[in-house]
């Protein structure tokens, strides 16, 4: 069944509109603990109630958000409790360590402060699959009163956290270490900092000031500018930047170079290939991942899975083949042997074993992939017509895809998230994809009223 509030990742759009407002919010909570009680779900719990753990990150919307949800879930016989400001994945693994029933977060990720959202996750630290959102926007009822909420607060979980990613790297591991950190002004403040911090490293913080309006203004996974230029100016090993709610990862090498999740991933996949650890030889990524990750991988004696773009459906790909490592050309990256969601600082973890057990620089780890060249375009859009009803697009689409033959291809998609149609082309050279794109963008305009 067609959802239709929830999206790729939760449901998100501007604070103080039809999906994102107190009411709504408050009857989405409702509705989800009405899942749980389900019969498909094992039925009411027999001597207690469900508990529901609200994480959040730094946006000035979060605490009346927080309350509604929590005004939500009293009104169906839920505990609500409260972890406060924490990265996304933090959540999960407070939902697991403590046997809670369910994990929510109120988060607009890499969006600006003028939007949040929501996530959930199940009692085994995962993301909710399309089927399970479905069912509960089919629990959605009537307006729960936003009256005040008992709402219990809950601060070990930032201390779990840490103390669970720590443990990837010895004590001590990072002295002599120097790491430009930017964590977006966002729930990453809080914690990414203490960890690298305790492992040694000399920190150098950028975007580590929320005022609850300045989350991914111009920093973090999606500005790496500054971040570069820091790590050059003060002579770094390397720079690492989140998200606003901690589950991305970008990372920048010595000399300024900025790699993404598709180079992160494949020095991961490479290094765990070589010492015989990627389960089942697989890594998962999504139809957005460079095909040159494919190559890489596959001449090391892997296999490279595609999904949907949404790092659930990596996960639950990862789930159905028992493979340990996968994730998002955006940064997503999910190390499932430390946690069942994309993190943004286990993956910068992760990167620091290798770069430790080899002694390579990142700028010579991430030599290893070799990129075919790529153009991307997003058009934001009125309307998201079937891509079969747009006959000008579909015509472009089969004709690039036949000039590229086996040596590139096509990728149209509508966001999840936003109102927008997202546009791909790889191909030998960058003459050929640029103008594949270009080719493309004039078929939507044909098609599509563009805004």
């Amino acid at each position: 069944m067609k959802r239709l509030y929830f999206g790729t990742d939760g449901v998100r759009g501007p604070y103080g509109g039809p999906l994102v407002n107190e009411v709504f919010f408050a009857r989405l909570a409702a509705a989800a603990v009405k899942w749980l009680q389900s019969p498909a779900q094992g039925g009411p719990k027999k001597g207690n109630t469900f508990r529901v753990l609200i994480g959040r990150d730094t946006r000035g919307s979060g605490l009346a958000l927080e309350h509604a949800v929590a005004c939500g879930l009293n009104s169906v016989g839920a505990q609500a409790i409260s972890l406060g400001v924490l990265p996304t994945p933090a959540v999960p693994i407070a939902v697991m360590a403590t046997d809670a029933d369910l994990g929510i977060v109120i988060t607009a990720s890499h969006n600006a402060a003028t939007d949040n959202g929501i996530k959930f996750f199940d009692s085994n630290g995962r993301k909710l699959s399309d089927a399970d959102e479905s069912a509960i926007e089919q629990q959605l009822g009537a307006p729960v009163d936003i009256t005040p909420a008992t709402l219990t607060s809950s601060d070990a979980a930032i201390a779990d956290y840490i103390g669970t990613v720590r443990s990837i790297l010895p004590p001590k591991a990072l002295a002599d270490w120097c790491i430009v950190l930017d964590t977006a002004n966002g729930a990453a403040c809080f914690t990414s900092p203490v960890v690298l911090r305790s492992l040694g490293a000399k920190v150098v913080a950028i975007g580590g000031t929320p005022d609850g309006t300045n989350i991914n203004a111009g920093v973090g996974s999606e500005y790496p500018q500054t971040l570069a230029q820091t790590v050059l100016s003060v002579g770094a090993q390397l720079g690492i930047a989140h998200d606003g709610d901690g589950d991305r990862c970008v990372l920048c090498d010595e000399k300024g170079v900025v790699l993404d999740g598709d180079e992160i991933l494949t020095i991961l996949a490479l290094h765990t290939l070589k010492e015989g650890k990627l389960a089942n030889k697989i890594l998962v990524v999504t139809v957005q991942s460079n095909i040159g990750v494919d190559a890489a991988v596959s001449a090391e004696g892997g296999q490279v899975l595609r999904t949907s773009v949404g790092d659930r459906y990596v996960i639950e790909r990862m789930i159905a083949e028992g493979a340990s490592l996968g994730g998002e050309s955006s940064g997503h990256i999910i190390c499932a042997d430390v946690s069942k969601t994309g993190d943004g600082l286990v993956a910068a973890l992760k990167v620091l074993e290798v770069m430790l057990a080899t002694g390579l620089s990142l700028s010579q780890l991430r030599t290893r992939l070799r990129k075919y060249p790529q153009a991307t375009s997003a058009l934001r859009v009125v309307e998201k017509l079937d891509l079969v009803s747009c006959p000008s697009l579909s015509k472009a689409i089969v004709l690039l895809q036949s000039e590229l033959a086996q040596n590139g291809r096509v990728l149209v998609r509508y966001s999840g998230t936003e109102p927008k149609i997202r546009l791909l082309v790889e191909g030998p050279d960058s003459a050929t994809v640029n103008d594949g794109i270009a080719r493309l963008e004039s078929a939507v305009r044909l098609d599509l009223e563009v805004l």
